[in-house]
């Protein structure tokens, strides 16, 4: 085709994207959600069309920004900035319009200023060194060594085996082995090195010389040239003064090296070639164990691999600090780590000049501790060990461990600041059931956290959500009954379906898909379409969905009708559902029938809550009602409600005398609160059940207390601040400027479009 017919082609795939954002979906289903990947795949095809599709999409940009459609602009903006990284070379005039655009966004409310600073930011970068962009995504997804840039990233995908089948379990496993397969580290250096020379260098890059050259060099010699690129790309990026012209001047001459002076001189002059993205470091998880996120975190951290060096076993003292306070914290009475201390705080005890500490394993190091006898030896977990999660900050940016054996008088060495040099991408399949299941494995490491920081301070952890439900609906014959039921089940996923479009479009689509392609069966256009399909989506998703959706986790208390049963602690995400709980002896079961026959079905509760209020006052109310159960709901059934709070429905049982009888019927009270309380006048036990889960499921409640669950690290500073201010209940210090509420983040492309 010529340029024309070209330009004519990828216009048309943008405006047809562009209806369907309006809801005016292809006639085709199975095209929904496959608008997108084909156009991003038609440029790949032809690495030449990328300026064409970039100078296409900013003039619609324009043109959205003129007419006030604004729900165009952040997957117009997305779209272009994925072929803009991806594309072998992009001139800085068509680069400067992007930039241009982006700085307009900043006047806008939120998500748009936010997401037009960002890719502001990155586009000053790119345009001062061309290829930053690319070359920083592929270094960190990939993990590749390198000093100027020492970041990774990794992706891990959670699957909850009992909520779904083995077919799309296996079909997951295999595409994303499938993905890593022909990823070499030395593919990934050589697919840097190729695209920095021609983003910087244009048509003037000797592609196939370059590629000939690398091929036939050893390992080592490629690694060479690839730091050196690297280097020369980050210098450029940082230093102020830096135009293109010097970058690619410096990257010509590492251009010349790498050909040798038979090579460079004959550069032939051809149109642009395509440098394939690699696919990001993807890993697939079976969630089977409860502490299975936080086992696995760690692990990335700190391989097991890596040996755990004798000296680490020091600890910071400030930590000391904290596990005497942490005891008197409610929200985190478990169990903690135990450091062993070999300074008896004397110091005649200190070694002598140039004398040695015992050596680990030594004799004399066995009977200078102290042992216990009778005792049982229980063999520590190795992610337990405290030498091995401190030897966890061993790496670049970490602080080095503290040593108490000092000469008295000498001040210690400040300690290195912690780099957040990791960042763990966790992408969550399934429906609202494994984000209760992810809300609990939250709470539970901020708790292990506040009790001792190991991973706060070296990881950023972004969550990521993909709804996936096995049953697969007809689209000819759907009962009204199976298309609620799955949207029942879906409602974090529908709410952010409403809060932002593109998502809707991308990846609320793979709901039916993924079981769908997992269980076609085998042949070639299958294996053409998952493979590159399923993880092109995924990467595309966490590549440039960014911005968090904040959802309010709540914890329940759980009162039993045994006295001598501990209360059980909860927390839970989308929604808590009670019901009348069958009695089981017959002197119960009779007492119930004849209460049902005077009073209904159902049985009496008291009910305590907060009512919220526009003015934020706080207004406590109780009411007395016969309900045969409620279900409270924190998620809202549209996206201009407040996402911070409960929509309570209780089912009441109304009793009617008339001339035929005594009748009953049933109410809907609907409450809006944060804080409720919920008892049985009657001492009649009910069900409680989290998240629409049956395995988490409690009975023979009596009663429960439900409140926004607290950020665990504020439990602690809070209890902290009350030992020297008993007098004083309200928030103070630091206190103040703390999290107070614990927030599940779940990342979108817009967040929450107003």
């Amino acid at each position: 085709m010529d340029s024309a017919e070209v330009e004519s082609d990828i216009l048309r795939r943008v405006r047809t994207l562009l209806r369907e954002l309006d809801g005016h979906h292809p006639a085709c289903q199975c095209d929904r959600g496959m608008l997108r990947w084909t156009l991003h795949k038609k440029i790949d095809q032809n690495p030449g069309n990328s300026s064409v599709l970039v100078r296409i999409l900013v003039k619609e940009l324009e043109r959205a920004e003129r007419g006030d459609f604004r729900h165009y602009i952040i997957p117009l903006l997305h779209t272009l900035m994925y072929a803009l990284i991806k594309a072998p070379c992009i001139s800085d005039e068509l680069c400067g319009r992007v930039y241009d655009f982006c700085k307009k966004l900043l006047t806008l409310p939120k998500p748009f200023c936010t997401i037009g600073l960002d890719y502001a930011v990155r586009l000053k970068m790119e345009r001062t060194a061309p290829g930053m962009l690319y070359q920083r995504m592929v270094i960190s997804e990939q993990s590749l060594k390198s000093d100027p840039y020492p970041y990774q990233e990794k992706i891990f995908i959670f699957a909850d085996p009992e909520l779904l089948s083995e077919a799309i379990c296996n079909a997951l496993v295999t595409d994303t082995e499938a993905a890593q397969v022909s990823q070499s580290p030395r593919a990934c250096m050589c697919y840097v090195i190729i695209h920095t020379m021609q983003a910087a260098l244009g048509e003037g890059c000797d592609v196939s010389g370059l590629k000939a050259s690398l091929q036939d060099m050893p390992s080592s010699n490629v690694e060479h040239w690839f730091q050196q690129v690297v280097t020369a790309v980050e210098c450029a990026g940082s230093e102020a003064g830096t135009d293109r012209g010097q970058h690619a001047a410096r990257l010509e001459k590492i251009h010349h090296s790498i050909l040798g002076s038979s090579q460079a001189g004959n550069a032939p002059l051809g149109r642009m070639q395509g440098t394939p993205l690699p696919n990001p470091n993807i890993s697939f998880h079976l969630w089977t164990q409860d502490d299975q996120l936080w086992k696995e975190l760690v692990l990335f951290i700190r391989p097991l691999s890596q040996s755990c060096e004798p000296d680490c076993l020091s600890q910071d003292l400030d930590s000391f600090e904290i596990q005497d306070i942490i005891s008197d914290c409610e929200c985190c009475e478990q169990s903690r780590f135990s450091v062993l201390s070999t300074d008896s705080g004397i110091e005649r005890d200190l070694p002598a000049a140039g004398e040695e500490p015992f050596a680990p394993g030594s004799a004399e190091a066995e009977h200078s501790r102290l042992h216990r006898k009778g005792g049982i030896k229980k063999k520590p977990s190795p992610l337990e060990s405290v030498a091995f999660l401190q030897a966890g900050g061993n790496g670049p940016g970490a602080k080095p461990p503290a040593k108490l054996q000092r000469r008295p008088g000498t001040p210690p060495e400040p300690a290195a600041p912690l780099q957040r040099l990791h960042t763990a991408r966790i992408l969550l399949l399934g429906d609202d059931r494994v984000l209760g299941r992810l809300a609990q494995a939250y709470h539970s490491l901020r708790k292990r956290e506040t009790r001792r920081v190991f991973l706060t301070s070296r990881l950023n952890l972004q969550f990521y959500y993909i709804p996936v439900v096995t049953g697969q609906p007809n689209t000819l014959d759907v009962t009204d009954h199976a298309a609620s039921g799955q949207e029942e089940l879906c409602e974090v996923a529908g709410y952010l379906g409403r809060a932002d479009p593109w998502y809707e479009s991308n990846i609320n689509t793979l709901c039916h898909m993924i079981p769908k392609l997992a269980t076609m069966p085998s042949s070639p256009s299958k294996h053409l379409v998952t493979d590159l399909f399923i993880t092109d989506v995924i990467a595309y998703y966490v590549r440039m969905g960014i911005q968090p959706v904040c959802f309010q986790v709540y914890a329940v208390k759980v009162f039993f009708n045994d006295p001598a049963q501990e209360p059980a602690e909860d927390v839970f995400l989308t929604e808590l559902r009670t019901q009348g709980q069958d009695s089981i002896s017959h002197r119960e079961l009779s007492m119930t029938k004849k209460k049902m026959t005077l009073d209904g079905p159902g049985l009496d509760l008291t009910v305590t809550y907060k009512k919220v209020v526009l003015s934020d006052r706080v207004k406590e109310l109780a009411m007395s009602l016969r309900s045969t159960g409620l279900v409270m709901k924190a998620i809202p059934a549209e996206e201009a409600e407040d996402l911070l709070c409960l929509n309570v429905n209780i089912t009441e049982i109304v009793r009617i005398n008339n001339l035929s009888g005594r009748s009953f019927s049933a109410v809907a009270n609907r409450l809006k609160t944060r804080n409720i309380k919920i008892r049985s006048t009657e001492q009649r036990p009910f069900t409680v059940c989290l998240d629409k889960d049956s395995r988490r499921t409690y009975r023979n409640v009596i009663s429960v207390e439900v409140s926004p669950c607290l950020e665990p690290s504020y439990c602690l500073q809070k209890t902290r601040t009350m030992k020297f201010n008993l007098h004083k209940t309200e928030d103070v210090g630091l206190v103040k400027y703390m999290p107070k509420s614990l927030l599940l983040p779940i990342n979108t492309f817009a967040g929450v479009i107003q």
